[in-house]
């Protein structure tokens, strides 16, 4: 079972960054991709990025496409993934959930949010203006 940790929210000015860490443990498979999704009040949960363990293949929302990297890094038995989140806007406040969807071939962009295997405990960023 996919057990996943995350970390590195807070409160920052705009303009300012951050970098949220996801710490996954326990995969079946190894093919599969981890996505950042995003989820503010009142509103519907959105997938802000993803990338692929397979070929590091990545994938932004156009709202973050270059304010936003994702990264990856493979332990032995753990993959710690990264979002740099960069010029943060008060529009970027939400809860931010690392979840993880074996893709067996697919790009980590093609699941719907209910096809998502294993979901993090999410971690709050807030954007002052």
């Amino acid at each position: 079972e996919v057990q996943l940790v995350e970390s590195g929210g807070g409160l920052v000015q705009a303009g300012g960054s951050l970098r949220l860490s996801c710490v996954g443990s326990g995969f079946a498979f190894h093919e599969y991709g981890t996505a950042w999704f995003r989820q503010a009040p009142g509103k519907e949960r959105e997938r802000v990025s993803c990338i692929n363990s397979r070929d590091g293949a990545t994938f932004y929302t156009d709202s973050v496409e270059g304010r936003f990297t994702i990264s990856s890094d493979n332990a032995e038995n753990t993959t710690t993934t990264y979002l740099q989140m960069n010029s943060l806007e008060p529009e970027d406040t939400a809860i931010y959930y690392c979840a993880v969807v074996y893709l067996l071939g697919a790009d980590c962009r093609d699941p719907t949010i209910r096809e998502f295997d294993a979901w993090g405990q999410g971690t709050q960023v807030t954007v002052s203006s």
